[in-house]
């Protein structure tokens, strides 16, 4: 990463942290921030870069030397660190342990490990160069002896509140890079990234629509990490045809807008019905947890969307709707047909189904159905993601 890619990256960045600033609620902005649009400092000299390595007694790895030919030092790195050193700043971090983090952390997180183990947390700490000055009680540091082909140290973000070991990143860039999609999976900046994500996620749909798996499995996971709802929600059903249920909670509770999922014809046709056999589907023997929750901190309308499903449940006359009426209609003729002949009726049934909605690729409630999610394995979920369906 040099130069001339860091400033473009950089840019933007300061330009959608502006963008995404409530006045009202988020600490004022550096005047020199609305100033400039610029969420950096001037350029380091070559000299000051040289006069840091010399201090430090090392040469810095490529990444971290050319961020600071673009800035020297950088604020909000993220959203739990406030303040990146500048060539004057940077240190060993057992020089500048203010806050305890290698006898605190770095013991908390060796604690059952070998002596000499790899991986273990204090002697990264205790040789590990600080990059971070201030933060909520995160740091983010860089480590000598972890040097890949070109030079280049791996970095690390540590914080105590997430209890968790510190989590790596191949390179400084990479460990910027991570703290940017931070940024934008918890403020969501509009703007170019924003748009860009969108798009990708519209062709992913297209794409798995058409057949294809691992591509946009992959697209949908990245823009999932910028905080693209959709993403989620679509990957979702991608992972549950191939039994991954891990990810259904993740849909109910941590989208952003949960109201509007709620809302979502998608939540009481497909989705609802999922949670009340979430215990069955993940195998996790705690109950329906989710569903639970839902209904202890959601708005009011997801306790009248369960109601509603209960009072539905309890009528004998009540059955399981798979879809548009073509493919509601086989799905019930295959289940009550022989089970030998029930897989590949239900494959050659995929035909007839449609999208309930633009953000609907896959009949997942289908293994609302005991007798049919044991008819779909993994193998069998990958083959009915790998037909073009949908399509008129």
């Amino acid at each position: 990463m040099d130069r001339e890619q860091w400033r473009p990256f950089l840019k933007r960045w300061s330009e959608e942290w502006v963008a995404a600033h409530d006045p009202e609620n988020d600490e004022p902005l550096d005047e020199a921030v609305l100033r400039d649009g610029w969420l950096g400092f001037a350029p380091a000299a070559r000299e000051e870069i040289a006069a840091a390595e010399a201090r430090l007694g090392v040469p810095l790895p490529p990444s971290l030397r050319e961020f600071l030919a673009v800035s020297n030092g950088w604020r909000n790195a993220g959203t739990s660190v406030y303040r990146l050193a500048g060539t004057a700043e940077l240190g060993w971090l057992r020089d500048m342990d203010d806050s305890g983090w290698i006898d605190s952390f770095g013991a908390a997180f060796d604690e059952g490990l070998d002596e000499g183990c790899e991986g273990a947390v204090t002697p990264l700490l205790r040789r590990a160069l600080q990059v971070s000055l201030d933060g909520d009680m995160a740091v983010m540091f860089l480590d000598p002896d972890d040097v890949d082909s070109d030079g280049e140290w791996a970095g690390y973000w540590l914080a105590s509140w997430a209890a968790s070991a510190p989590s790596r990143s191949a390179s400084f860039y990479d460990l910027m890079y991570a703290q940017y999609k931070t940024f934008h999976y918890v403020e969501r900046p509009a703007g170019q990234t924003q748009d860009q994500w969108d798009a990708k996620v519209e062709q992913a749909r297209l794409d798995a629509l058409d057949g294809e798996l691992d591509g946009p499995l992959a697209v949908l996971e990245a823009a999932e990490e910028f905080g693209r709802d959709r993403a989620r929600l679509l990957r979702f059903q991608m992972l549950a045809m191939l039994g991954d249920w891990r990810t259904l909670s993740d849909v109910v509770l941590f989208l952003h807008d949960r109201e509007g999922l709620l809302h979502d014809p998608l939540f009481a046709a497909e989705l609802l019905p999922l949670l009340f056999a979430e215990d069955r589907l993940s195998r996790s023997g705690h109950g329906l947890f989710t569903l639970d929750w839902l209904m202890e901190n959601a708005v009011e309308d997801a306790g009248l969307l369960v109601a509603d499903y209960q009072a539905r449940l309890r009528d004998p006359r009540f059955r399981l709707s798979y879809g548009n009426p073509e493919f509601d209609s086989e799905v019930h003729r295959i289940a009550g047909g022989p089970p030998e002949d029930a897989w590949p009726a239900l494959r050659d049934a995929i035909r007839l189904w449609r999208p309930l909605t633009d953000d609907h690729i896959a009949p997942v409630v289908l293994f609302a159905d005991p007798a049919l999610a044991e008819i779909i394995t993994e193998e069998h979920g990958r083959e009915i993601l790998s037909m073009r369906r949908g399509r008129q």
